[in-house]
């Protein structure tokens, strides 16, 4: 039976890959113009993180990856809410404050999940 990291970490990485990829489609919530704006930079992390989290999924490694994303969606975060990191992360990858508000949401729900849940 998979562990809670293990089906965390692949549910997460086909979410991921899924807005990656919607993302190429300037859909009106992860689009070039939606809500939760996104570039084609950001689209190809969105995949990368994605394909990585199905394969720690399958392969026994969801720990390390909840962990990892967790602490990258608070600094990312962090980094969103101070004025001259925020500027640069929207100019390059249109991290918006949605997105922001996003990282911290889904920053904290990896780290409960990795702190919390069972590590087999």
């Amino acid at each position: 039976m998979a562990s809670t990291q293990k089906t965390f970490a692949l549910i997460l990485g086909i979410v991921l890959l899924l807005v990656g990829i919607l993302g190429f489609f300037n859909l009106s919530l992860v689009g070039d113009e939606g809500y939760f704006g996104t570039n084609t930079v950001h689209d190809v992390l969105h995949i990368i993180a994605g394909v990585f989290g199905i394969y720690v999924g399958t392969k026994g490694k969801g720990p390390g990856y909840n962990a990892s994303l967790g602490w990258i969606g608070i600094v990312l975060f962090v980094l969103g809410i101070i004025p001259q990191t925020g500027k640069l992360l929207m100019d390059y990858l249109k991290v918006n404050m949605q997105i922001t508000i996003l990282h911290l949401v889904l920053g904290v729900l990896f780290l409960l999940v990795y702190y919390t849940a069972s590590k087999k």
